[in-house]
């Protein structure tokens, strides 16, 4: 207990040095005596939004620290930060964190071997980075070097005993330099901000190793910094340096004239300063500065090897630096700091999810379970048959949030779907995941994908009436080629079949009205047709036509009449089953026929296969009543073991057969619409 209030006290006294607001002091405290919360709670007393946010955010780092302990720090610690910091909705939190952190950190000697290994991995990992990134200086050397001195003990003490002083006495030495330089500067009329650091060991280590080379080799374990305001003034500064001290020829940069390649700008050179002992300056414009800051050439960026966390969480990193400078101005002329929660425009553009081993995954916004298989591994993605989001069966186009834990359920070969390329289908929501199935397809040959192409559009085409049409008014719309590259592109995902039908349903016009040279049939009295308009019958007047109901023709479709003994003419389509059965017995029965005048319309059975989605049936009435398609039934379906898939069976009147093809290549448009065709 006396450990635990001795590390309170020690909290409280950084956050004081960091310049903390009164809310994020309350919320250590509360956080820290978990008991007088819930006694809050039980005598009903509502604590605040914004602090309750605060000890919101502190739970869910506890979260990430298990999570890190549990997996010995995991290959990924990168994706650690970045799970916090989308975790946390006020980043304040992380200055609890940090100033807990080392306060644990500098008590760690009470503690058995193991747990001062595993708090000393989880600084090295987690939180002397994130000091790092917010620009707390302070923080990050003492907590990398108290991390550094548990995980290597023998490497730590070495390099102490070779530096030829204690930290105490290089800062000293680096106040007297900082002293001396700004005098100089400011008896030269120059307007420069001179500030100055020791190196601390841990960083010492790293270069040694990185550069490989001795301790005697290092020429910045004392640094100071000159900022102006123009590049002039850095090389009248950079004279002046040189004039005071002796410079050493091999160690200066000229970072200006020759920038590098992440945009950093400065002037570099070391000297041999006061009392015979190296000493590094760097020479740069303020906005040079900033840059190397906060911008592409940010310091952590190469020092961390970290890729870009995207723009979002650089704004969100920005912001917070921000805050502490604001706090630490706030304190300098006596006002009280400024209470900033969170800004709204600070929200995560990116989640992270968990493997099951608490490997952290970075999906874009809408990321689904199969972008998280593509990006654990792309074979994992192709061989992925479902999933489990913590512990539930999910489809493999569910939307994954920060925080949630996905186990891929794989099958033993490869088997991507062609369906996976369709924006339409959502299963994919990233551009690497799609570019990734298509490279499968891509992969295979040519005949595979072109038989592929023209079963998908054939498919499509049958539906629509336009099975034999002439792909080549087309091509062009779709820049292809030939009609072969126009069914690659199918295959491969890059035209959907419905477009290609719905470009040839554009092209077609309406036909002439048919000139009159044969009757139209009469119906017999108290008789009445069924067809959709007229039916004309060559030769034959004064007959009673009807539409057959085993393939229900629609007006625009190429029909034939078979001629019954009792009830008249019987209209069908001329691939239909029951007119060739009855054609094959009695040849002389079939009659050409065609269609006259339209009339009122025709009904038509549809059946909609669908992803379950809100507002799902009201998209589909709202479509058909855009078209004039009126609704005569509509009733919709579970399937069975189809987790959230749902069969629509819709009964219309439409028109003619041209407005039933442009109603189905419609309905398939539709988001979460896997096919609609004739019943």
């Amino acid at each position: 207990m006396r450990d635990r209030g001795e590390v309170l006290i020690d909290t409280l006294t950084i956050l004081d040095s960091l310049h903390a607001d009164a809310e994020v002091i309350a919320a250590a405290l509360l956080d820290a005596a978990m008991d007088l919360a819930e006694t809050a709670r039980q005598a009903g007393l509502d604590i605040p939004e914004r602090l309750r946010i605060l000890l919101e955010g502190q739970r869910a780092a506890s979260r990430v620290w298990a999570l890190h302990r549990s997996h010995g720090g995991g290959r990924n610690p990168e994706g650690m930060r970045r799970l916090l910091l989308a975790l946390v909705r006020d980043l304040r939190v992380v200055t609890i964190v940090l100033a807990r952190q080392l306060a644990r950190m500098r008590a760690a000697w009470r503690l058995p071997e193991p747990e001062q290994q595993a708090l000393a991995k989880l600084t090295r990992d987690i939180h002397a980075p994130l000091a790092n990134r917010l620009g707390i200086g302070q923080l990050k050397w003492e907590l990398e070097d108290l991390a550094f001195r548990i995980l290597q003990p023998a490497d730590y003490l070495q390099i102490a005993r070779l530096l030829d002083d204690s930290r105490g006495g290089r800062e000293r030495f680096v106040l007297k330099v900082v002293k001396q330089l700004r005098a100089a500067l400011l008896a030269q009329g120059m307007d420069a901000d001179v500030a100055g650091r020791p190196k601390h060991i841990y960083s010492i280590w790293r270069k040694m190793r990185r550069k490989g080379v001795g301790i005697d080799e290092l020429y910045d374990l004392r640094a100071v910094r000159v900022l102006v305001d123009d590049v002039p003034s850095c090389y009248a500064a950079l004279g002046q340096v040189h004039a005071m001290w002796v410079p050493i020829p091999s160690e200066f940069d000229d970072y200006i004239a020759r920038p590098k390649p992440n945009g950093y700008r400065s002037l570099h050179t070391a000297v041999i300063g006061p009392e015979g002992k190296t000493l590094e300056v760097q020479i740069r414009t303020r906005e040079m500065h900033a840059q190397a800051d906060l911008g592409v050439a940010a310091h952590w960026r190469y020092k961390e090897g970290s890729s870009a966390g995207g723009a979002a969480m650089d704004k969100r990193i920005a912001w917070m630096r921000k805050l502490l400078e604001q706090a630490a101005e706030a304190a300098r002329e006596g006002e009280p700091a400024p209470l900033q929660g969170v800004d709204s425009d600070l929200i995560e553009d990116r989640v992270y999810a968990l493997t099951p081993k608490g490997e952290v995954i970075d999906l874009p916004q809408g990321g689904t379970v199969l972008d998280f298989a593509y990006a654990v591994h792309t074979m994992v993605g192709h061989r992925c048959r479902g999933a489990k989001v913590d512990g539930r069966i999910v489809p493999l186009s569910h939307a994954l949030h920060t925080g949630q834990r996905v186990e891929i359920l794989t099958g033993k070969v490869p088997d991507p779907s062609r369906d996976w390329l369709l924006a339409s289908s959502g299963f994919l929501a990233s551009s690497r995941s799609r570019e990734k199935v298509r490279s499968w397809f891509n992969k295979l040959d040519r005949e595979r994908n072109l038989q592929a192409g023209r079963d998908l559009l054939d498919h499509d085409l049958r539906r629509m009436g336009l099975l034999h049409a002439d792909l080549a008014p087309v091509l062009a719309r779709f820049n292809a080629q030939t009609e072969d590259d126009l069914l690659v592109a199918v295959a491969l995902g890059d035209v959907g079949p419905g477009q290609v039908g719905r470009a040839l349903l554009e092209l077609e016009k309406p036909a002439p009205p048919p000139e009159p040279p044969m009757a139209p049939i009469a119906p017999a009295e108290g008789a009445t047709t069924r067809s959709a308009g007229t039916v004309t019958v060559q030769g034959v007047d004064n007959l009673l036509a009807q539409v057959a109901r085993c393939c229900q023709p629609l007006p625009g479709e190429a029909i034939v009449g078979y001629l019954t003994r009792a009830r008249g003419v019987s209209v069908h389509r001329p691939d239909c089953a029951a007119f060739l059965r009855l054609v094959a017995k009695e040849p002389a029965r079939a009659l050409p026929v065609e269609w006259g005048a339209r009339q009122s319309g025709q009904s038509v059975a549809i059946r909609v296969e669908a992803v379950d989605r809100k507002a799902l049936l009201k998209d589909i009435t709202t479509l058909m009543a855009q078209l004039g398609v009126h609704v005569l039934g509509l009733n919709a379906e579970q399937r069975r073991g189809g987790h959230g898939q749902v069969r629509i069976a819709l009964h219309a009147r439409v028109a003619d057969f041209g407005q039933l093809g442009l109603l189905l290549a419609r309905l398939e448009s539709l988001p979460g619409v896997r096919s609609a065709r004739r019943d």
